[in-house]
């Protein structure tokens, strides 16, 4: 599949309109177009992958140091009673192309709609925009904050 023909790619690569929240060379996080809740975020390789068994050792380290950036936004922001972070792949991935989604999660939450194709989420608590910019001044804030400890 070419990289135009993959959605994946082209919200990775901000090729289309996405609320970004943070990037680096391998990799773009971004707000989930439909939020499960409030915080909802996608991690999108910019190179076309579609299983995360295609990873080499720096896109893992990569992804996984996300999960952590975005996971501690989260708490920062929203302060949930959880966080649930998944991947769908195969057939269950929607843009065949490897994404990690990390949402926050609350008591008495059936996360199994998140499943169902006709399963009905509620409407965000706040619009995209408003998430985007407050996950992405936290983890500016985090991200400088690692950095001048490692210059100390």
């Amino acid at each position: 599949m070419s990289t135009n023909q993959c959605l994946g790619c082209r919200l990775a690569n901000k090729e289309q309109d996405v609320h970004l929240i943070y990037e680096n060379d391998k990799l773009s996080c971004i707000m989930d177009h439909d939020p499960f809740n409030t915080g909802h975020v996608m991690i999108i390789p910019k190179e076309h992958l579609e299983e995360g068994s295609e990873f080499n050792e720096e896109m893992n380290l990569s992804v996984m140091r996300a999960v952590q950036l975005v996971s501690k936004a989260i708490n920062g922001i929203y302060n949930p009673d959880g966080i649930t972070i998944c991947q769908n792949g195969g057939i269950f991935s929607e843009l065949t192309h490897y994404h990690m989604h990390v949402v926050p999660r609350y008591i008495g939450q059936n996360f199994a709609e998140f499943y169902q194709e006709d399963g009905v989420i509620d409407e965000p608590e706040e619009p995209l925009e408003t998430t985007n910019e407050k996950m992405k001044t936290y983890i500016e804030s985090l991200v400088e904050k690692e950095y001048q400890n490692e210059s100390e």
